[in-house]
Formats: structure tokens, C-alpha cells, sequence
């Protein structure tokens, strides 16, 4: 029987194929670079072909390179499911959770108390760093993601449909005139969340003024502070409805009235495995349930 190449070998290659760069993956490992070379190469030699183009850009996976990137990805995933629930009596019902700051803010953890009632066995772990998708089976277990669309390698299931507006402080004002139409933004400065950075193109393309060009952009990572910012006067947020309606927050107002869809959505999404955990499939279950 062929024997297998070490498990270290294959842990390296998923992260170098999920980061592009042997540099960034080795800063994830806590491996030097050649040491983390040496172990896709291991993995090379007992799979008999390239796993990877290397060019001065970085590396990029073959076609057998994504073949197995594709199947072994599950299989690690199983197996860090296996050890886990060996070394913890309550792993089975551990969620690890990866959630943005304003949807566990705003609409998750009201409802939480609902859900430690009815299955007080759950247990979640909440993360909140960004682009959660590329971690899913390495630390996270499912997350609730803010994006156009999803990797259709993944499972995913859309939470809303919501609209996009500007919202500003009541006390912001055009030199002293009240803001009471669009082209007055070009004196503005404009907010915008990195996970949606294309708000604010799309929503003056739906209202006919795809010429509008902000003062300036100010990008944030986190939806409180973003509302905090516009509440303050330091510029004027695009944001969701809900966004705005959820912060009962007398300082912030609407601008305009225009009914603009938003290009994004809250999505629950994870390894389509995953869904065999019990700590997942319960909490994808309820979420979907509950209308959150």
C-alpha cells in the first residue's frame, strides 16, 4: 500500500493555494519560507506532477492543482471536525462563528436569547474579521457574509434583499443649506463599507447620475463606527435600510428619496460538508427559520 504523504504537506499546499503566495502562507503557519517550500514539494513529488505555475507574481494552481485542491479541502475539513469533537465532550454542539460587528449588533443577537432557550446545548464562538469565506474549515465553521455573490464551491443561502440610501447627521448641512439634492454629494465626503465597496457606483447609476463624483471616500471595516461617523458629521454613509431603521438613532436622517436595490446581500454560507455538523446544521437551520 502507497503510503501517504504527510498531513503537514497537505495543510501547506490548501494554504498556499488559498492565500496565492508561498510568503503570505508561510506567515499563517509560522513556517520561514523555504520550510514551507520544502513541504508542497514533498507533496508534488508523491502526487508525480506540478501543483502549482510559478510566476514572478506568485503561484497559481494547475489543473491538477485544483482537482485536488478541490477534494482534499472536504477531507482536511472532516478531519479537524474528527479531532475536535475527540478532544472536546460538547464539540459536536460548538459553533464557530464568523458574523460582521452591525448584523451581530443589530439583528442576530436580539434574537439569540430565542435561541439558547430552545437549544441551550449550542455553544457559538463569534469572530468578526472580514472576507470570512477564505477560512471556512480553517477556524470557522459557517459565517454570515456580506457580498454580491458566493463562491458557488460553497454553501449558501441569502438572509435579504435590501435597499441602499445615504444617510448623514440631521446637523450636516451644504455650507449652511439644508442637503436636499443629489449633486450637492460633490462637496461631500462619502462613507462606504469595504465589503461593499461598490455601493455608491451602483446607486448613482440607478438614480441617472452615473457622472457624480464624491469630494471624497472614506472605506471602513465596521458598520457601528461607520453610522457613528455619519452621526458625527464626518461624511455621508451608504448603507442598507435596515442599517439605518435598526440604529433608532435620532441623530442620523435619510437623504433623498429614491427606492434603490443594493447590489449585496447577508449570506449564510459554509463548506457544503459542514452542513453534516450538528452545531451548523441546527444554527442554519434556526437562522432560516427565524427570518433574521
Amino acid at each position: 500500500m502507497a503510503r501517504l504523504p504527510p498531513l503537514s504537506s497537505m495543510e501547506a499546499f490548501l494554504e498556499v493555494a488559498r492565500h496565492g503566495t508561498v510568503k503570505a502562507a508561510a506567515s499563517e503557519l509560522g513556517l520561514s519560507m523555504p520550510a514551507l517550500s520544502r513541504r508542497i514539494q514533498t507533496l508534488e513529488h508523491a502526487v508525480g506532477r506540478p501543483l502549482f505555475d510559478r510566476h514572478h507574481h506568485g503561484l497559481r494552481l494547475t489543473e491538477a492543482g485544483r482537482a485536488l485542491q478541490d477534494q482534499l479541502s472536504p477531507i482536511l475539513d472532516d478531519l479537524r471536525a474528527v479531532i475536535k469533537q475527540a478532544g472536546s465532550p460538547d464539540a459536536s454542539m460548538r459553533l464557530r462563528l464568523n458574523v460582521l460587528p452591525l448584523f451581530a449588533q443589530q439583528r442576530l443577537f436580539p434574537h439569540l436569547p430565542d435561541l439558547r432557550q430552545r437549544h441551550p446545548e449550542l455553544h457559538i464562538d463569534i469572530e468578526t474579521i472580514s472576507h470570512a469565506e477564505a477560512r471556512l474549515g480553517d477556524g470557522i465553521d459557517a459565517a454570515i457574509a456580506l457580498a454580491r455573490a458566493i463562491d458557488p464551491a460553497l454553501y449558501a443561502a441569502r438572509l435579504d434583499q435590501d435597499q441602499v440610501f445615504p444617510i448623514a447627521s440631521r446637523a450636516l448641512t451644504d455650507d449652511g443649506r439644508p442637503i436636499t439634492v443629489p449633486e450637492q454629494l460633490q462637496r461631500m465626503t462619502i462613507l462606504l463599507h469595504r465589503e461593499m465597496p461598490e455601493t455608491f457606483a451602483e446607486w448613482r447609476k440607478a438614480i441617472g447620475m452615473p457622472w457624480l463624483e464624491p469630494a471624497g471616500t472614506d472605506y471602513f471595516d465596521s458598520g457601528p463606527l461607520m453610522l457613528e461617523a455619519a452621526a458625527q458629521g464626518i461624511g455621508v454613509a451608504f448603507m442598507h435600510a435596515h442599517h439605518f431603521d435598526d440604529a433608532h438613532d435620532p441623530r442620523l436622517v435619510r437623504l433623498f428619496d429614491f427606492e434603490v436595490d443594493s447590489p449585496y446581500s447577508y449570506w449564510f454560507v459554509c463548506r457544503p460538508r459542514a452542513l453534516r455538523q450538528p452545531a451548523v446544521k441546527l444554527f442554519h437551520d434556526w437562522l432560516l427559520g427565524a427570518k433574521i
